[in-house]
């Protein structure tokens, strides 16, 4: 009970905000307008980006990305987003959110020197990292739009001088350093037009984040776009998500029944705890991959493996929370680009973490919960292209998170067959 009692005065303060939004003139002819465009837009699928009306240079950027059509979620998201609607969406990992937010940003601002336009939160630094890129893959041919990615570790020194001398229209961080530089009068939130949360439930379930997120929340301008989005919303977080909205468009792309990975056989292997390390070795030599993601419990065993795999003459990198910042995103990088082609990680690389060659996640330890089931394998057959999970089941409580996953996604995971057919789970 302590935790909810402590939160009550951050629950009670956000609603008085909310309450004083309600008055401001602005917000009530964007909620008018908001309404007709929703009822305007009943049952129109564009056959593609084009018909979205974005500005050209962002349609030459999207060519550029090799994206052809737009996905399910982009298009019930897109029209409403670069209308400035305020947006909750929750859509399956590789559905294409991040290129929501990011072209409807991009379609919207009007860059101004000196001014931040639009904030993005995140809840891990290589995520803020990967949402900053995608930012500036998508301006390729809007040249006069800056983007900064600020997390801790990082001298905070260097992102006041980029502050100072560089400042960026659009600035993608964590939540604690923005909260240190909006506080240190470094980062000015005054002239904030998008607000934008991804994996919104991660930020909004832990209290101390959800506390950083509505203080820096209450350093931007009343009438500004929200848009949160993430991979699982519980029926809990999402009030929490609307109090920092105006009546908001609700998009849930397949609910959670629903939430089943299109392209994505899974497969499952009953053995013992030592059995473990010679499996994976037969499995590596045994499957056809790009790039497999090996997912394991803690920073030890995630070392330990990767120790081991290249002592086999696997290419093997690993990636965890016990290595430094720098470290983290340089082999995340590397791996990212092809230089290795087999990632050993615990959960830290579970959420959001976009790497298109990947097509084979394998969970050495059983993930906590449905939901860590559902990010991790969602780091293969992404887009809709083919993938393939295997799940290794060491124990009681390994098949209990299994029969989880398999009850709630409605699922049916058989043990893995002696021979699989490559052509099920190789892009051809």
């Amino acid at each position: 009970m302590g935790e909810a009692r402590e939160n009550d005065p951050y629950e009670e303060e956000l609603l008085d905000y909310e309450e004083e939004e309600e008055k401001a003139p602005d917000s009530v002819g964007a909620k008018a307008g908001g309404e007709a465009a929703k009822k305007g837009y009943v049952g129109i699928h564009s056959s593609g980006f084009r018909d979205f009306l974005l500005k050209p240079e962002l349609l030459r950027a999207i060519v550029d990305s090799g994206f052809e059509h737009p996905s399910e979620v982009q298009h019930e998201c897109i029209p409403q987003a670069i209308l400035g609607m305020d947006v909750i969406c929750q859509a399956k990992s590789g559905m294409g959110k991040t290129a929501v937010f990011v072209l409807s940003t991009l379609q919207q601002i009007e860059p101004i020197a000196g001014q931040v336009a639009a904030l993005v939160l995140c809840h891990t630094r290589e995520l803020a990292y990967q949402i900053c890129h995608e930012f500036e893959r998508f301006s390729t041919y809007l040249p006069d739009i800056k983007v900064a990615v600020f997390y801790g570790g990082v001298h905070i020194g260097k992102h006041k001088d980029i502050l100072k001398n560089e400042c960026p229209h659009i600035v993608v961080g964590t939540p604690g350093r923005i909260l240190a530089l909006a506080r240190d009068k470094d980062l000015s939130l005054k002239n904030v037009r998008h607000f934008i949360l991804d994996e919104c439930d991660k930020m909004l379930e832990s209290l101390d984040m959800r506390r950083d997120v509505q203080e820096i929340f209450k350093m931007t301008p009343h009438d500004k776009q929200v848009m949160m989005f993430s991979a699982t919303l519980s029926k809990e977080i999402r009030p929490v998500c609307k109090k920092f909205m105006q009546d908001p468009m609700e998009i849930y792309v397949d609910d959670e029944a629903k939430l089943t990975l299109h392209g994505l056989v899974q497969h499952y292997i009953k053995l013992s705890e030592l059995e473990k390390n010679r499996k994976l070795n037969d499995l590596l030599d045994a499957l056809d991959f790009n790039q497999v993601v090996i997912f394991v419990k803690s920073v030890n065993r995630a070392a330990e493996l990767n120790k081991l795999l290249v002592e086999c003459n696997f290419p093997s990198i690993c990636i965890h929370s016990g290595m430094s910042q720098e470290e983290r995103l340089t082999r995340y990088k590397g791996f990212k680009e092809g230089h290795k082609r087999i990632l050993v990680a615990t959960d830290l690389v579970g959420r959001g973490i976009d790497i298109e060659r990947v097509n084979i996640v394998i969970n050495y330890d059983m993930p906590d919960s449905a939901d860590t089931y559902l990010h991790r394998v969602g780091r293969a057959g992404r887009f809709g292209t083919k993938g393939l999970a295997i799940t290794f089941v060491s124990s009681a409580s390994d098949s209990d998170v299994l029969n989880q996953v398999q009850a709630r996604f409605e699922v049916d995971i058989k043990e893995l067959p002696e021979q699989i057919d490559t052509s099920t789970y190789m892009p051809s």
